[in-house]
């Protein structure tokens, strides 16, 4: 575990640039029994900020399994939504939410996955209400990492397990830059960046992106209204906010009727306990038409099974290799840091604000142009041997990233 100061610096770093807590803001921490001390540290920094309120929904991520395994069938899709009421109050009420995630990320390894995708698209409805203001930014969010001994295990099962925690934590804290002299100016540089990439890519207004390389071929059209995202999101309350820590992307919303061609994802992918390799999708129309896997396809068909938009792009984002997640070289099991390794699409619903809209709901989603599937899949396609393009109205091809760098940051 780190040291008492370093971990109040995390949590501080967290509270000021992620989630821009505000004086007199009520907040919400969730995060498992085993985050206890970061959680302690995270309502410290939160009540020295001002905080009216915090409030801490502790859970265990094995009983989730339990549900699952145990649970009669005639109940298994039935997830009772009155206990997500309790979070959109919060959240109407205008409480900053702070979520860890610090799971084991093979917890449902070995889970019938017919029972597991049914409860998950059940768990999916009850959370909607939720999930669609906090997509929509109606207040200020954080995701955040933390390390815990089942998740160290998994990602350095070759260490000891104290040595496997120490490893996962100090990976944790370089991916955010605490170890810079100064990580709040270090993050003010980053976000300015990403802002500026995202400006150039919303003044361009390119219709498509082509990417290249190593079994991919693959064409994106962008969504009409699409709207280039980075690292910082404003809420509704006014509050700007970096919504992941870390955060190494730039992204908007593809056209969900306009993806063609084959793309290889480049690193694996852990979906419920399951590791996908070596993922091919062909796409035809939009729609992923083939499917292959060198390991784990069944449970990439059972997440596209979930609705008819599920197997349609709802993200497409650009991260350039190399970076500090990218250089830890090795999987984190954890889509918070694996995303941003490298470039990535996702299977399923757009983000609202990547198409200009400030509501979140299905047919909001799906008036402007976007995907409104219950699902969000990321899975990464980027890598410094991949090139990507942005492809104007009339077909002419603008060159953005060449083997994994910005072009004009590889000059």
């Amino acid at each position: 575990m780190p040291s008492d100061d370093r971990l109040q610096r995390y949590a501080d770093l967290a509270l000021r640039v992620g989630l821009n807590l505000q004086e007199g803001q009520p907040l919400v921490l969730s995060g498992s029994a085993e985050s206890r001390p970061l959680l302690r540290a995270l309502a410290r920094g939160a009540y020295r900020l001002g905080a009216r309120a915090v409030v801490v929904d502790l859970h265990d991520p094995a009983l989730g399994r339990l549900g699952i395994e145990e649970v009669r069938e005639a109940y298994l899709d039935e997830v009772p939504d009155w206990f997500v009421q309790a979070r959109v109050r919060a959240v109407d009420a205008g409480a900053a939410q702070l979520s860890l995630t610090d799971a084991d990320p093979f917890l449902l390894r070995g889970v019938d996955p017919a029972r597991l995708a049914r409860r998950m698209q059940a768990a999916a409805r009850a959370r909607r209400p939720y999930l669609e203001r906090v997509g929509a930014h109606k207040v200020n969010w954080l995701a955040l990492g933390a390390a815990t001994p089942a998740w160290a295990r998994a990602v350095f099962p070759e260490l000891a397990p104290d040595e496997a925690t120490e490893r996962l934590w100090e990976a944790i804290f370089a991916t955010v830059r605490l170890d810079a002299p100064d990580p709040e100016a270090a993050w003010r540089d980053h976000v300015a960046a990403l802002e500026a990439r995202a400006a150039a890519l919303n003044r361009a207004r390119f219709a498509a992106l082509v990417f290249e390389g190593p079994g991919t071929e693959l064409r994106v059209g962008l969504a009409q209204r699409h709207v280039w995202k980075s690292a910082v999101a404003e809420a509704q309350n006014g509050v700007r906010f970096v919504p992941n820590l870390p955060t190494e992307e730039v992204f908007t919303a593809p056209d969900p009727e306009r993806v063609e061609g084959v793309v290889t994802s480049t690193r694996p992918l852990n979906i419920g306990g399951t590791l996908v390799e070596g993922l091919r999708v062909t796409f035809a129309g939009g729609r992923a038409v083939e499917l292959e896997a060198a390991r784990g396809l069944e449970a990439v068909r059972a997440v596209l099974a979930t609705d008819a938009a599920a197997p349609r792009l709802g993200e497409v984002a650009l991260v350039e290799t190399p970076n500090p997640v990218f250089d830890r070289g090795r999987l984190f099991l954890n889509t918070l840091y694996d995303e941003n390794a490298s470039s990535h699409l996702a299977f399923g619903r757009a983000y609202p604000d990547t198409l200009g809209l400030t509501e979140g709901d299905d047919a909001a989603l799906t008036a402007a142009g976007g995907n409104a599937s219950t699902v969000h899949l990321d899975w990464m396609i980027g890598s410094p041997e991949v090139d990507v393009w942005g492809e104007r109205a009339d077909g002419a091809r603008v060159p953005l990233m060449k083997r994994g760098r910005w072009v004009d940051a590889a000059r």
